[in-house]
């Protein structure tokens, strides 16, 4: 059956759908989200039913540049910092949330994520409805997340009305997650902005995190494809068992990009092309752990683990 699901470029098309409790896709830097308003509690609803995502998960609340985060959650003097130096941009801050801020959107907890996006079409959208949005990547939760709009056509079809497309992401990895809640500084999920960024802004030394789920994209196992993915250090060992594997009857491919971030860029479109090829086996060689390196690794960790 073909899908209905409209794909636009029309903003305000997209804003009249929020607007009047429907969800959306929408595009970001990092990846496309499934948009809702936060406030509108059978939209959210929506999107963790149309996800079967666990309404236990908290949401990032995503706001415009011009939107006010202090009417959300509270940012102590470390969190202002990393706003100034990392908002409008990829980068989510988990603070101490306002009276403003529902339990759905964080499952009861007392902290919100939050994060300004630098998208200009998210941006744009951001500015029409004049109130936080949640966004979720847009695809079936656990599954590997969508940076183009046909990827969230794709995914999940007639469960969204309109996807507003605002072209492939350029980072194509979700956002670097930052806890700033007393005096601790805690990277919960890497991403673009890098710990040495994160230290750079504040000189404070960084946790590290614990098995609470405290903010989106912190379980073993995420971002997966049907395929199975092997990890790799080294390319000559990867080859040897591409070789044994397919002497075996499987089929494989090999996953490497030298520059990182085209390895980031590519990462989740690479996983979805080895699916629709019916590949077996993804064998994936892991980036330098320094910098967006550590994102790309932590992301194929997740969808390695079974």
């Amino acid at each position: 059956m073909t899908s209905t699901t409209r794909i636009t470029t029309d903003i305000h098309v997209a804003a009249e759908v929020l607007l009047r409790g429907g969800i959306i896709g929408l595009p970001t830097e990092t990846v496309y989200g499934l948009a809702a308003i936060a406030t509108n509690e059978q939209a959210v609803m929506k999107v963790f039913s149309t996800k079967g995502r666990p309404t236990t998960h908290p949401l990032i609340i995503h706001l415009g540049p011009s939107m006010d985060p202090e009417e959300w959650g509270e940012f102590n003097d470390v969190a202002a910092s990393l706003a100034r130096e990392f908002w409008p941009g990829p980068l989510t801050l988990l603070v101490p949330r306002t009276s403003r801020v529902p339990d759905w959107v964080t499952g009861g907890r007392d902290s919100v994520a939050i994060r300004v996006p630098s998208h200009p079409v998210a941006q744009q959208l951001l500015d029409e409805v004049k109130t936080g949005v949640v966004a979720p990547s847009a695809n079936r939760f656990g599954k590997v997340s969508p940076t183009t709009a046909q990827h969230v056509c794709d995914d999940l079809g007639d469960d969204v009305e309109v996807v507003l497309d605002g072209g492939a992401c350029t980072i194509g990895l979700e956002s670097t997650i930052v806890e700033c809640i007393g005096d601790k500084v805690t990277v919960l999920r890497p991403g673009a902005i890098s710990s040495d960024d994160i230290f750079r802004v504040t000189s404070i030394s960084l946790g590290s995190e614990n098995e609470d789920i405290r903010a989106p994209g912190m379980l073993a196992s995420h971002y997966a494809p049907r395929a199975q993915v092997l990890l790799f250090e080294d390319i000559s060992e990867a080859r040897k068992t591409i070789l044994n594997l397919s002497n075996q009857g499987k089929t494989t491919t090999l996953l490497h990009h030298d520059d990182v971030n085209e390895y980031a860029e590519s990462l989740y479109a690479d996983l979805r092309h080895a699916d629709a090829a019916g590949i077996d086996i993804i064998c994936a060689i892991l980036p330098t752990p320094t910098g967006l390196g550590v994102a790309v690794r932590d992301r194929l960790a997740k969808a390695a683990h079974r």
